[in-house]
């Protein structure tokens, strides 16, 4: 009944119209008035930002803030995997020979999710992760590991809620919302697939880095609103690293695990 009635309520407020103007307002001038508000009751860390919040035009502009230089440090290890993202992992686990992952006790399809055979195969057996970013965090996604894009793609068009209660009771949401999907190759010559998705009201998923090399901790992208990261290791190339605990908090540049050899 639960997940009837919220299905229910997120199809009301998630049409055109209802996107359209939460967006327009987002853009508008006018928002810049509640970005206080909005610090305030989502705790953020005002003195990380690179601007002081008067400086900000608009909540959009609040929200896809950049931070001060130096403020995410990395100190991996050759062949060590960084969080791509200010988050919280929601989940680890194993791709089945089905193409399924188990997130909050839901079964996705990692088939559904790529949209591509011959991608999907690599990954059976593999290692997901999943990232979930809060209104709170810092939304600019940064590359977990250097190497070679390989592939970029997107599919998917609507988009819904992406939180605990969206992984739980929502429509397939990290396989048929709106994504944006980078594949690349590290260094040690594993895949590793980076899976942006869209949240709620706004797709809008913007890559700013499109060439074909990418560096550790390299700015790849960033979302207009809060949303989810997933990444993908092909089987028997990723080792858990600094994290013990589902959920766990982590931060960009903060290894969370190590790849074997392909």
């Amino acid at each position: 009944m639960k997940e009837t009635i919220y299905r229910f309520c997120i199809e009301l407020t998630n049409g055109r119209w209802s996107s359209y103007l939460i967006k327009k307002f987002a853009y508008s001038r006018w928002s810049r008035y509640i970005i206080p508000s909005f610090a305030k009751v989502y705790k953020i860390n005002i003195e990380e930002m690179d601007k002081q919040l008067k400086e900000y035009g608009s909540l959009h502009e609040f929200f896809i803030r950049k931070l001060k230089a130096n403020c995410r440090n990395i100190h991996a290890d050759h062949g060590e995997i960084i969080s791509p993202v200010d988050a919280v992992i929601e989940d680890i686990g194993e791709v089945r020979e089905d193409c399924s992952i188990l997130v909050k006790g839901k079964t996705y399809s990692i088939h559904e999710m790529l949209g591509d055979e011959k991608t999907v195969d690599k990954y059976i057996g593999g290692t997901y992760l999943i990232f979930y970013l809060s209104p709170s965090h810092y939304h600019r996604i940064h590359c977990p590991a250097t190497g070679t894009v390989t592939n970029r793609w997107t599919l998917g068009n609507k988009s819904y809620p992406v939180n605990k209660y969206g992984l739980k009771w929502g429509k397939s949401t990290l396989s048929k919302n709106y994504r944006s999907i980078t594949e690349l190759k590290t260094e040690e010559g594993n895949g590793i697939c980076i899976v942006k998705v869209g949240a709620m009201f706004i797709n809008s998923i913007v890559l700013n880095h499109k060439k074909d090399r990418v560096v550790q901790g390299e700015e790849i992208a960033y979302f207009s609103f809060g949303s989810t990261v997933v990444l993908l290791f092909e089987k028997n190339t990723f080792k858990q690293k600094g994290f013990h605990s589902i959920p766990y908090p982590v931060k960009i540049g903060e290894v969370i695990g190590e790849l074997r050899k392909a």
